[in-house]
């Protein structure tokens, strides 16, 4: 498989592609373990230079009216509209997901240059009397400034303007640190800003395999204000400790173990169309992924056979097939993982009525796999699965499921489905969650602030808190 013609290969700092200063590493086809391309790996000469980019950039950038700004970011949603089956394609090639997840991505990672440029212009501030009368409290708002973003390969588009747009809505500059395992998508994000206007340095983006170098040496930089990572919660503590060095603004989005109920009284056909999006959207490579299914026992048995079914019907295979529904998993490692716990789990009891057994050949798949009889303790009830993976758990009642549900260090999202609506905002408000799915298996909306509670992350994403994250407040006082 060789590289589209048109996608950039190399990192892009000041407004020019360049090569590493420390050599290469390969980007690989998950569908068949096959080099796509090799890309330079930044040195921290490279680091240095990204950064200084950026904070050149950042006096102009900062002081450009709103309106400019917002235009850059509404050409590139319209960039990113405009050449949108090139894009999911590359996302499929590098990341292995189905050409609808792909296609799927590209509009909602677009749609977030669209909000924040509408937010652009409505950075404000406040004018006061203080409760004393002494003095007016003026505040007004100003970009962080030097940002570094550090990004995963399960949404490389979405994940990436997530957090580029509000960044440059804010006025602030940026060096992007993508997944190792899928470069080329936020490379052509960079072609596409600077088509749109996006001045040089405002936007920079350094490929390595060895990321903590890179990172090391970018929080080391006094010039590096603000910290935006999305990623695994093991990997976020370490950068918390890192920024708490220099006690950079940091921003984190990690793992989650979430909970789907289904009450004894919901509607199971909708409740398994909910569970098909909440489980197996980008093969359940998600975040936001259902990870344990809090069935109601009256009705698990049923639920299980019926999402079997519709596992069952699933058709593997390249993401960049037409027809393929699940594609691989990102690599190797990814997919021992996702054994490793099935595997424990069945030892512990669990029974596979779906899937459960590796698949042999090239690429990296997993089947679809639903398991019953789980126990509570086991791997894929505890432990953040990541693949296409139903663990169901027959509960006793609302009480019982809330019980387990809670029972995590995660709380990043659930989904309860009920046919009483009252009774469903009851358990929503009880779930130590950041974002509920009601009678929905998709929450993700760009307008809608993302973010968890618990070791699940700090700060929010998108809606109208997302640009906060790259804004800090003055206080004036004053008097007249």
């Amino acid at each position: 498989m060789t590289l589209p013609a048109g996608v950039p290969s190399r990192m892009f700092v000041g407004g020019t592609w360049q090569d590493g200063s420390g050599g290469s590493f390969d980007v690989l086809d998950p569908s068949t373990g096959d080099v796509i391309c090799a890309v330079p790996r930044a040195g921290a000469d490279d680091v240095a230079a990204a950064v200084s980019a950026a904070a050149d950039a950042l006096p102009e950038w900062a002081a450009t009216a709103p309106r400019e700004r917002a235009e850059v970011l509404r050409r590139t949603f319209e960039l990113m509209i405009e050449r949108k089956e090139d894009l999911a394609y590359l996302m499929s090639l590098e990341m292995g997901k189905s050409l609808t997840d792909a296609r799927g991505e590209v509009v909602y990672a677009a749609e977030f240059f669209r909000w924040f440029s509408e937010e652009a212009v409505r950075i404000g501030g406040e004018l006061r009397m203080a409760p004393s009368g002494a003095n007016r409290i003026l505040t007004f708002r100003k970009p962080v400034g030097v940002c570094l973003l550090l990004t995963p390969w399960n949404f490389p588009a979405a994940m990436a303007t997530r957090k580029i747009a509000p960044a440059l809505a804010a006025g602030c500059t940026f060096v992007l640190k993508p997944a190792e395992d899928t470069p080329l998508t936020a490379l052509m994000l960079a072609q596409l800003l600077t088509e749109a206007g996006a001045p040089a340095g405002t936007v920079n983006v350094l490929t390595t395999d060895k990321p903590g170098d890179l990172v090391e040496v970018a929080l080391a930089d006094d010039r590096v204000r603000k910290l935006s990572f999305t990623g695994s919660t093991g990997v976020g503590r370490t950068l918390l400790q890192q920024a708490a060095g220099r006690i950079v603004n940091a921003s984190m989005e990690l793992g989650g173990n979430d909970p789907f109920l289904v009450l004894d009284d919901a509607d199971l056909d909708a409740a398994v169309d909910g569970a098909m999006l909440a489980k197996m959207r980008n093969g359940g490579q998600a975040c936001t992924a259902a990870n344990r299914f809090l069935v109601a026992e009256s009705v698990a048995d049923e639920f299980a056979a019926k999402l079997a079914e519709r596992m069952r019907s699933l058709r593997m295979g390249p993401g960049t097939a037409e027809d393929t529904q699940i594609g691989p998993m990102i690599n190797r490692r990814a997919v021992e993982g996702i054994a490793d716990k099935v595997n424990r789990s069945i030892e512990a009891g669990a029974r596979a009525v779906l899937g459960g057994e590796s698949v042999e050949g090239a690429g990296f798949f997993y089947p679809p796999t639903v398991l019953t009889g789980v126990p509570r303790d086991s791997a894929v009830a505890v432990e953040e699965v990541f693949g296409p993976v139903a663990p169901i758990i027959a509960v006793k009642d609302e009480e019982d499921a809330l019980r387990i549900a809670n029972d995590s260090e995660m709380g990043l999202t659930g989904y309860v489905y009920t046919g009483d609506l009252a009774r469903g905002l009851r358990v929503c408000e009880r779930l130590e969650v950041g974002m509920v799915g009601l009678n929905r298996g998709l929450v993700s909306d760009p307008a809608a602030p993302f973010g968890g509670v618990k070791q699940s992350g700090l700060g929010r994403e998108g809606g109208y808190e997302g640009i906060d994250e790259y804004l800090e407040t003055t206080y004036v006082a004053t008097s007249w």
